[in-house]
């Protein structure tokens, strides 16, 4: 079953930067959250995906990973440590974690425990609500700097809203996600278990899986650069580039932008904020209708 973009996880070494750097986007942040394992987080929302802000805040509070239990803390940690601040892990929708486990394992990509949490999240009204999760890991041998797992939510009622969903920048949901590799064919493989989709060729070099929320795009730096600017270094394995959202009307994209003085640029329709600017992502905002 294909399942669709859930949330990516952006680690930055300081959370209230990062909240201010989409705030400037344009972007609606929610308050800080807490996890018992060390790290925080503010989360921007889109309906159905989300954007996770994380900051490693106690690293004496995170566990240390076993041969079958993967520590969310842990990885985030050691990312930034290595790699610096960028996008660091892919998250679909879960919905049955326990299948998807299964299915991880028996493809060769699995072998975590599942995970369940619960923490307290706090509401546009400023009420607390429980939130809660059922997440199940993946992992690709081969790309040590790039994280992935499904994510069920237990109360949905209680994470979603629609205030916090309202953006000044006019992002209405989620294009999808871009992924740069030195062999990018190698990986899809796992990508297409991982994602439960069929990858195509595009050109040589660039593949593409649709979900049912956004699409997961995979290609060579030297077409990532072509298409949105400087790519990530050379690293081995997967390392997630790039989010594409998917915006109402672009002159409004490009009005707001330009108002908050960021840099930005505009390559064949699109306006991409580069990894420097976006604390170590690229951030490309499209119009709606050709996400």
């Amino acid at each position: 079953m294909a399942r669709g973009l859930d949330h990516v996880v952006h680690v930055v070494r300081d959370l209230e930067a990062a909240g201010e750097l989409y705030d400037l986007l344009g972007f609606t942040v929610g308050s800080r959250n807490r996890h018992p394992w060390g790290t925080h987080n503010r989360i921007v929302q889109t309906p159905g995906f989300f954007m996770e802000l994380l900051e490693v805040a106690d690293p004496h509070a995170i566990p240390e990973p076993t041969e079958t239990t993967f520590s969310f803390g842990a990885f985030n940690r050691d990312y930034i440590g290595t790699v610096g601040a960028g996008l660091s892990m892919l998250v679909l929708e879960g919905k049955d974690p326990a299948a998807e486990k299964a299915e991880f394992d028996a493809a060769g990509f699995g072998g975590y425990d599942l995970f369940d949490f619960q923490r307290i999240g706090r509401l546009p009204d400023g009420s607390d609500v429980e939130v809660a999760f059922s997440l199940a890991f993946a992992r690709d041998p081969a790309s040590p700097h790039a994280g992935f797992f499904t994510c069920r939510q237990k109360f949905p009622e209680n994470f979603w809203s629609a205030d916090m969903q309202r953006h000044m920048n006019g992002t209405v949901g989620v294009g999808g996600v871009v992924f740069v590799a030195d062999e990018p064919a190698a990986h899809v493989p796992f990508l297409a278990t991982f994602a439960g989709t069929d990858f195509r060729r595009a050109i040589e070099g660039w593949h593409i899986g649709r979900t049912p929320r956004g699409t997961i795009e995979v290609m060579t730096r030297d077409l990532f650069a072509e298409r949105f600017g400087p790519a990530p270094a050379a690293d081995a394995g997967l390392r997630l580039a790039a989010v594409r959202f998917a915006v109402k009307n672009i002159e409004t994209a490009r009005k707001r932008l330009s108002s908050s003085r960021m840099s930005a640029e505009e390559i064949e329709g699109l306006i991409v904020v580069g990894p420097k600017s976006a604390l170590g992502a690229t951030l490309v905002f499209e119009p709606a209708e050709t996400a």
